[in-house]
């Protein structure tokens, strides 16, 4: 089975079939349009999307009234970050920048997947953080630049 479009995302539903297959993706896969990959129940299926869309935690690749194939992300080892004032937000926002690491948002906490310089970092500036697997809702995304003029 090739996969072109995403049908939608299970959150999105108000009743859900009877039988889920799930395609357990690293959010690192989340943003190739064009992936092999084996459901849960050793179904393989393509994935070649037409549109420059990332996949997200919940997404349907294939639906018919008895069943469904959905995206489920694999938990990250992150740093959950949780500065206490807006100067050590923008302290590690500053150093995590210089480093070109991505980060995510959810609520007041700042994700970024585990690095130990980013860990003895915020050590050294006592900034509030623990080391968790967690799922993220999309990728990590690395924005390049460059420094010349």
């Amino acid at each position: 089975m090739i996969v072109e479009k995403i049908v939608g995302n299970i959150a999105m539903l108000d009743r859900l079939p009877p039988h889920i297959e799930r395609v357990y993706l690293s959010s690192d896969d989340l943003v190739k349009r064009i992936q092999r990959v084996v459901t849960d129940h050793g179904r393989e299926l393509g994935i070649r999307l037409k549109d420059a869309k990332e996949l997200t935690d919940g997404d349907i690749l294939w639906m018919d009234e008895k069943n469904m194939i959905v995206v489920s992300v694999l938990p990250d080892d992150l740093l959950v970050i949780r500065p206490t004032s807006m100067k050590q937000m923008g302290e590690i926002a500053h150093q995590l920048g210089n480093r070109h690491l991505p980060a995510q948002f959810e609520g007041e906490e700042m994700l970024v997947q585990y690095d130990y310089l980013v860990e003895e970092l915020l050590k050294q500036l006592h900034i509030p953080y623990q080391r968790e697997k967690r799922k993220v809702k999309q990728a990590f995304r690395y924005i390049g630049h460059r420094h010349d003029g």
